[in-house]
């Protein structure tokens, strides 16, 4: 299994910021003046999120490595250790004096005032783990998944969910309404679902996406704002538009590493499934599907393969199964070459 790093080079945000990290190497940071620190990350970043007061954010990487900047400060990561599925999502505590971390897997790691109320590991959900939300007191939280199911802990209630439901794209996001009495679920396609006291006010559901839709979250004067991958904003009921990114053209991009925890026994497992899609090409390419494991395109976009390139067949191995573990975390019994 190939193994990099990647290179990154982060901007100073003022005079005074800083940045503590673990799960890289701080090669520069903390100038006294705008620079550029450069960062070695050990996995891409896979999500962010704000202090309270705004002026501040945590960014987190697959491998649990957490990067604070501004007024966010650092209580520690999963950096370093050895976890079971990569990071997937980060989330405040309401002071900003801590957050959780969600693994794929459901895992959920708890740093600084930030507490530890459950997790759905136990459970073995049937689809990845892809978001998490905290309650507005931060003794709870949603954690939810890909197929649209949700798991609450700690003085989160359940609201009900999307699991039973025939999706058109995954979900991808989950944030709750100012009451803590309900949430809404987001799909890749711009699709809303709404639930306890959290009101329906509109999605892109339908619409002709130029980019999936990456995240949501919920305004204070009610209503939400979608966000795509290409900087695009979508925003419903009280939240206000104040202009977006969207259509914008990523002139070049840090290459995606070739591994995110992809180990040696689930290459071995995927290998198996790629013999009986492609015969062990995966550099096959078709009409619909493209890859050794026949990922349509729709679903190479939709569970974040263009992060590593435009389609299955110019990605690497790990990257495949990567994409292909968020579709369906567990390889098919390949015994008489299951479809999946």
């Amino acid at each position: 299994m190939l193994k990099s790093k990647l290179k990154l080079s982060m901007a100073i945000l003022s005079p005074t910021a800083g940045v503590a990290v673990l799960g890289a190497t701080a090669v520069m940071a903390g100038a006294p003046s705008a620079g550029a620190a450069a960062i070695e990350l050990n996995a891409p970043i896979v999500s962010m999120t704000g202090s309270p007061s705004g002026h501040g954010y945590w960014e987190v990487g697959g491998d649990g490595g957490v990067f604070a900047f501004g007024d966010a400060a650092f209580y520690g990561s999963t950096g370093g250790q050895h976890l079971n599925a990569p990071i997937v999502a980060i989330a405040p505590t309401p002071d900003g004096h801590g957050y959780w971390e969600v693994g794929r897997d459901g895992g959920v790691f708890a740093f600084g005032d930030a507490n530890f109320y459950g997790s759905p590991t136990g459970l073995h959900p049937n689809a990845s783990i892809v978001a998490i939300a905290a309650t507005s007191d931060g003794r709870g939280y949603w954690v939810a998944s890909s197929d649209g199911g949700v798991f609450a802990y700690g003085d989160a209630n359940f609201y009900g969910s999307a699991a039973s439901e025939r999706l058109n794209a995954p979900i991808v996001a989950v944030t709750s309404d100012a009451s803590d009495k309900g949430y809404w679920l987001a799909s890749s396609d711009g699709g809303v679902f709404a639930y306890g006291n959290a009101a329906f006010a509109g999605s892109a559901g339908g619409q002709a996406l130029m980019e999936p839709v990456v995240s949501a979250t919920a305004a204070s004067g009610g209503g939400y704002w979608l966000n795509a991958s290409d900087g695009g904003i979508f925003s419903y009921g009280g939240a206000g538009f104040y202009g977006s990114l969207g259509g914008s053209h990523v002139v070049s991009a840090a290459p995606a590493p070739a591994s995110d925890g992809v180990t040696a026994a689930e290459e071995a497992e995927w290998e198996r499934v790629a013999l009986c899609e492609e015969g062990g090409n995966w550099a096959a390419n078709g009409s619909t599907f493209s890859g050794g494991l026949g990922i349509s395109r729709a679903n190479w976009a939709a569970y974040g393969g263009l992060a590593f390139a435009a389609e299955g067949s110019a990605a690497t191995e790990d990257q495949q199964i990567i994409v292909a573990m968020r579709i369906q975390p567990s390889p098919p019994d390949q015994n008489g070459c299951t479809s999946w």
